[in-house]
């Protein structure tokens, strides 16, 4: 895959129509968090039938895993980080980027994190009972797994816990920075497994994941935050104190490894939402290669318009080539996720690194382009550049990128 299909080109100029007349006119409610993003990503589900064919396609895998067949699901539903619809969702995701990133973040942690963990390691009576409601985005999913002392730390500095109590469990602990928290219906949360066992190293523990609704008794969302970037995605952090889960909330309902695995589910989860850095970081370039492109051709200076100068010719150049790059590294995710073949977490992490340091770079640049403009609101470069700079820290920071990527390479 070289370029965009023609089919691929309708769709990305059909959402660029709803985003001009539905997103582009309340950029500035959502900047302020007036707005939550929620009720217009409902609409541009109503809008493109999104909802029903996820409906349809739900019902259909679940029918197939009753009977016994779900194995043939299995390679259809790793979206690979790309939003669960190869190209069309990159599309989406990238061109939704450009405008609102929040927007579209809250919409991949409710639909590829928190969805797709229940999707790929519940149990059959667990995907009834919540996919329904999140793959049609009736419901707002949050994933949680970073604490205030455990960062890039996930697991080993996890203080979260749960304790058995006779066939539940009893959890305590706080989680922060997570996207949709606020607002969240359905929570994937983890904690460590205190079995009371002090010889066991805390950073040692197994690791669980839990399935909570929103108003359980003990559990509490915290106002929004307030951010440099990504404004229109509403981020806080949960609190919880004695909440009692009965043992259908725990994720593949057995503490026996496979499905039940804390830290191999967070680990794909990962290596997915890093991925899909990409396809956001490209988005961003697309958007700040366009405006600067018409305002090169339109500002003038010395009776020139400035696109004649050979510095911010460079300027363009060097935003045309990382376009290619991450355009590419798209197109090859695209390709491998539609043969099956899945990224390695440390590729995963090279694409994540690579690509939000593009965004970045090229968002300031745009800045330095427009000048005293650039560093005014109203110009957008400026939020650009403030979204840019969150996909640096956001899906595990670009530090701990290097690690993964060089463990990668170590191990081979």
């Amino acid at each position: 895959m070289y370029e965009w299909s023609d089919t691929d080109l309708m769709f990305r100029d059909a959402i660029r129509g709803f985003i001009d007349k539905e997103i582009r006119p309340h950029v500035d409610k959502l900047e302020t968090g007036e707005l939550p993003p929620f009720d217009i990503i409902r609409k541009l589900f109503a809008t493109f039938g999104l909802d029903e064919m996820a409906r349809d396609a739900l019902t259909k895998s679940l029918e197939r895993e009753r009977s016994g067949d779900s194995a043939s699901d299995a390679k259809g539903e790793k979206s690979g980080g790309l939003g669960g619809a190869g190209s069309m969702g990159v599309i989406m995701n990238a061109e939704l980027a450009g405008v609102s990133l929040g927007l579209v973040a809250s919409l991949g942690v409710s639909l590829g994190l928190a969805a797709g963990t229940i999707r790929s390691r519940g149990t059959l009576a667990q995907k009834e009972r919540w996919l329904p409601g999140l793959v049609t985005f009736e419901k707002v999913g949050a994933w949680a797994i970073t604490e205030p002392d455990s960062g890039s730390d996930a697991f080993g500095g996890m203080k979260s816990y749960v304790r058995r109590d006779g066939d539940d469990y009893i959890l305590n602990g706080q989680k922060t920075f997570i996207t949709n928290g606020p607002y969240a219906d359905v929570i994937i949360g983890y904690a460590k497994l205190d079995e009371g066992d002090s010889s066991v190293d805390r950073r040692d523990r197994k690791v669980l994941a839990f399935v909570l609704d929103a108003g359980m008794e003990g559990l509490t969302q915290g106002a929004p935050f307030k951010k440099m970037g990504m404004n229109s995605s509403p981020t806080g952090e949960l609190f919880f104190d004695n909440v009692r889960l009965t043992r259908d909330r725990l994720l593949g309902e057995t503490e026996d490894g496979g499905k039940s695995d804390g830290k191999s589910s967070a680990k794909e989860s990962f290596a997915a939402e890093r991925i899909g850095i990409a396809s956001l970081s490209l988005g961003i370039i697309n958007e700040c290669h366009r405006l600067c492109i018409d305002y090169a051709k339109s500002r003038t200076l010395w009776g020139k318009e400035i696109a004649q100068f050979q510095l911010i010719q460079l300027k363009l150049a060097e935003m045309e080539i990382a376009r290619i790059n991450v355009q590419n590294m798209v197109f090859n995710a695209i390709e491998r996720t539609a043969a099956g073949d899945q990224v390695s977490l440390a590729e995963a992490s090279a694409m994540k690194l690579y690509s939000s340091r593009a965004a970045t770079e090229v968002a300031m640049e745009a800045v330095q382009l427009f000048g005293g403009n650039g560093y005014m609101a109203e110009y957008r470069v400026e939020q650009l550049a403030r979204d840019a700079k969150s996909l640096m820290i956001y899906a595990g920071s670009n530090e701990i990128q290097v690690t993964h990527i060089a463990k990668g390479l170590l191990a081979m």
